[in-house]
This record gives structure tokens, sequence and C-alpha cells, in this order.
């Protein structure tokens, strides 16, 4: 198979799985919403706003910008010279500061939404910088060269890194806390974003193997080990030159 092909569409099962994870993501987005705009609470009102703006600018215009050129970014990847892994790992990160340049955004939206800046937010910081620097991106990069490390033993198909990074994130947000499940499909898109694209671009003729059941669970698991012993040394030290884990004071919903 030449590198000029494009991967095989997807399998139905994950097909069906990312409809049903985004109608789940557009139906609950939608509900607490609407709840939220009857409920009088100006910090409810305006985090739900928030959530809704990251749904829809990257999780519903990225994720369908995403899939009617990923043939074209495809050629644009594999035309650029040097390693795949390394493309796949800084692609990936571009597509996270690309992510976090709309959640910093709707930080800052809070007076647009009804409320100072602080008072609700979507990140731990109003400064672009200070986020992707010492809280989000940072600790994505690891997770990436984690997934840049499987891609070189396994064929997980793209639609595969998607559902399964998005299964990462989702872990890392909500603990899988039942009371939390609802919010799956939201960020199974937010996180899936950041990689399937850079996975739709590698290369074919790695001659990688096909990846046995008991290695799809665990590749939820592996990006996490990876950020914990690639950041070891970061997580011991930050105390020390960025102790601020939270910029804003704890969010009071009754506000």
């Amino acid at each position: 198979m030449q590198d000029t092909e494009t991967p095989p569409p997807a399998p139905r099962t994950a097909r069906l799985l990312i409809a049903g994870l985004g109608l789940l993501m557009v139906v609950m987005t939608t509900l607490v919403l609407v709840v939220a705009l009857r409920s009088g609470k100006p910090v409810f009102r305006a985090i739900m706003l928030m959530a809704t703006g990251l749904v829809l600018l990257w999780c519903v215009l990225g994720g369908v910008v995403m899939y009617l050129v990923r043939d074209r970014v495809r050629r644009l990847v594999m035309s650029v010279p040097g390693w795949w892994a390394v493309k796949f790992v800084v692609f990936c990160t571009l597509l996270a500061l690309a992510e976090e340049v709309v959640t910093t955004t709707m930080t800052n939206c809070a007076p647009l939404f009804g409320v100072p800046v602080g008072t609700a937010y979507a990140t731990a910081s109003a400064n672009y910088f200070d986020v992707v620097c010492f809280h989000s991106v940072i600790v994505f990069v690891p997770m990436f060269i984690g997934w840049a490390w499987m891609l070189s033993r396994w064929d997980f198909h793209p639609s595969a890194v998607f559902l399964l990074f998005g299964l990462t994130g989702t872990f890392a947000e909500t603990g899988f806390w039942p009371s939390k499940l609802g919010e799956a499909g939201m960020w199974v898109f937010v996180y899936g974003l950041m990689v399937y694209l850079p996975a739709y671009c590698l290369p074919l003729d790695r001659r990688m193997r096909s990846p046995r059941w008991w290695q799809y669970p665990a590749a939820v698991f592996v990006p996490v080990l990876f950020m914990v012993v690639l950041m070891l040394p970061y997580f011991l030290t930050r105390r020390w030159f960025h102790p601020q884990d939270v910029h804003f004071p704890p969010i009071r919903l009754e506000g």
C-alpha cells in the first residue's frame, strides 16, 4: 500500500460510537444550557455559555472542518520531510494549542456572559501563555509522545485514536464519576480532535501489527503513564516557580 492512499473507512462500530457521543454532546449541552438560562444564576449561565462556545467552535465547527479537509491536510503533511512520529507529536501539539485558544477566549468572554472575569472560567488563567505553558498543553505533549510510541507498534485506526484519547481526556476531566457521564460526549470530542487528524496523516506503510483486544483499553491509560514519567521533574519542581494551580477563586454557582 502506497503512502499516497488514504486510510480505510472507519469500522461501523467506531462510526456508531462517534455518532452516539456526538448526539450525547449536543443533547446534553442543549439541555443544560436551557436549564442554566432559566435558572436565574449568572455564574451557572456563564459557565454553560462558555461550554456551549467550546462545543460549537471546537467540537462542531472544528470537527466538521477537520473531517472535510482531512485528505488535503494528509497530502500536505505527507509532503513535509521528517520522521512521521515527530510530525505526529508536533501536529497534535498545534491542535492542542488551537483548542486552548478557544477555551481561553471563553474565559475572557465572561463579561459578555454577564459576570466578571474569574467569577466563571473555562481555564486556570485568563492568560493564554500561562494556560498552555503551565496548565494544559505542557501536560498533553507527553501524552502525544505516548501515542506516537503506540502507533509505532500497533496499527490503530484514526477513529480508534480519536475515541481512545477522547476517553483519556474524559478520565482526566471527570474521573468517570457516574454523575459526570453526561459530559463524556463533549470531552471525547474536545480531546479526540487533538489527535484524529494527525493520526489520519500517518504513512500507511508502517507495517505495524493490528492491536489485540486488550490493547484498546490499555491505550486509554498509556498516555497517562507517559505523562507521569516524562513530567515527573516538572511536577516535583513546579511549586517553586509556578505555585498557583488556578488563578481564580473557587466557582460559586449560587452567585
